[in-house]
């Protein structure tokens, strides 16, 4: 048989299609095939934060420097040299196991929200409250403005659709005025709360459940002028959605979608919509987070899987944005975020050659400056996704005919990069729906898989150790008899 290109994970494909992956485990799409989960690595330097991390930010000022901010329950803390440092208000904040802290950068100025308190300001040192402006649970900033929604003020009280913008290029005021350009409205129809929003260019994209407002700047009196998008489409939660640059991908009720500012697309339909909505919590499917490693073009899923009794996000998908593929990377995570790091060097790193971390050369880590995928784990470290793969697995769709039996000989994996070790499992049936029973099994060795088993009906399972890189599978099989 031909060798057939691998489409990465796709279970939601016909099995028997060429090339569809039906599960896998710590593989993730590159723009050449497929490869393992890079392995998470702490910062040189960098220890943990005092309490778990309930959302994070790298931010960058006007002059080009950059600022990492963490926020607990009570607290919020900036990066200064390795070390965690308070830069809360004097009142400690307030919070619920949902809190969640959301962080925009507007000029020289840090905004930050929790739903809890009115939104808090930071351009160096410690946070204040902002006095005039609301509580929200979304804050953007976009065409010299920040916006605020689903909000809480003096004036209209608690109403989860609306939505506010302070004055123009000045974050300090929130009082309406035409003069200023402050000002106030809502997004009634389709009722509901907004869930989330997201800068498109110099838009903004609104979400509820399931429906979304494009926002555009229109001067006064009106200021924003919000169009609501053709379709029931909306946004799970308030980290569901990202900016991918000229797009928004996020997690809907129903598909995961793209949106370029025309009508979203959906991008998991024929590969991950269903398992995906199987597989996650519908109960906490709101706690979606997703980041975009621009460096890599790939988006990644956190979310909570169905089975989950804490709601803690420990699943995540990964999607591919130019090869269009998806693949998994799960581990238990608090927030994710993109870090920019101050880089490593033999002379900074403390310890051994045999002591050091297990960091490709070319990897992010090394770079002042690199920008990574990191994520906070369950002991409040951040670790940046730049270590070695550790291990991955993937199985198979189904590889023969339903009138001839064929005699399996050897499988072939072609890979750019080979790993440590790996082996195969080899499963058969004489139907395509029927049930999988136990076939060969061997190892890696001279670049292939040597196994014998026969039926109509083959499905093959690999294990990884180490780095790899793989792009098709070629299975070398002699026709046998009809039955």
């Amino acid at each position: 048989m031909p060798a057939v290109p691998f489409l990465g994970f796709t279970p939601d494909a016909p099995s028997d299609t060429p090339g569809v992956i039906t599960a896998l485990s710590n593989v993730i799409p590159t723009e050449k095939g497929l490869a393992g989960a890079p392995s998470g690595i702490a910062p040189s330097g960098v220890g943990a934060l005092a309490a778990p991390c309930v959302g994070a930010a790298v931010v960058v000022s006007t002059d080009g420097s950059r600022r990492t901010y963490a926020g607990t329950t009570t607290r919020l803390y900036e990066l200064v040299a390795g070390t965690w440092t308070d830069r809360s208000r004097v009142a400690l904040y307030t919070g619920t196991s949902d809190t969640r802290w959301i962080f925009t950068q507007f000029g020289n100025a840090t905004i930050a929200t929790n739903d809890g308190a009115v939104l808090q300001a930071s351009v160096g040192g410690a946070f204040s409250d902002i006095a005039t402006a609301p509580q929200a649970k979304v804050v953007v900033s976009v065409a010299n403005f920040v916006l605020a929604f689903n909000t809480v003020d003096g004036t209209f009280g608690d109403q989860s659709d609306r939505w506010w913008c302070s004055a123009f290029q000045d974050h300090t005021s929130w009082t309406p005025s035409v003069t200023t350009q402050a000002t106030t409205g809502r997004l009634v129809g389709e009722g509901g709360e907004i869930t989330a929003a997201c800068r498109l260019g110099q838009n903004v994209v609104v979400y509820k459940g399931r429906a979304m407002w494009l926002g555009q700047y229109v001067g006064p009196p009106a200021v924003w002028q919000f169009d609501q998008v053709p379709g029931e489409v909306g946004c799970v939660g308030s980290e569901a959605v990202v900016d991918v640059g000229g797009a928004n991908v996020f997690v809907g009720e129903d598909n995961i979608w793209l949106y370029d500012g025309t009508r979203p697309v959906p991008i998991a339909t024929g590969q991950v919509r269903q398992w995906f909505f199987n597989n996650s919590s519908a109960l906490y499917r709101y706690k979606t987070l997703c980041t975009f490693d621009r460096q890599n073009n790939r988006v990644y899923f956190w979310y909570v899987s169905r089975n989950s009794t804490t709601g803690v996000l420990d699943s995540c998908l990964v999607y591919h944005m130019q090869t269009k593929q998806w693949g998994s990377a799960d581990q238990t995570i608090q927030t994710a975020i993109n870090y920019v790091g101050a880089g490593a060097t033999y002379d900074t790193t403390s310890g051994t050659y045999d002591a050091a971390p297990n960091v490709p050369y070319d990897s992010q880590y090394w770079l002042s400056g690199g920008r990574a995928p990191a994520v906070f784990n369950s002991s409040n470290q951040v670790l940046t996704l730049t270590g070695a793969s550790t291990c991955g697995a993937l199985v198979t769709g189904d590889v023969g005919d339903d009138d001839y039996e064929s005699f399996v000989r050897r499988v072939r994996l072609r890979f750019l990069q080979e790993p440590a070790s790996a082996t195969i499992t080899g499963q058969i049936k004489d139907g395509l729906g029927g049930t999988l029973l136990a076939g060969d099994s061997g190892v890696l060795a001279d670049a292939k898989f040597d196994l014998r088993q026969a039926a109509r009906w083959h499905r093959f399972s690999f294990t990884f150790t180490g780095d790899f890189e793989l792009t098709s599978m070629n299975v070398d099989a002699v026709a046998g008899g009809k039955r």
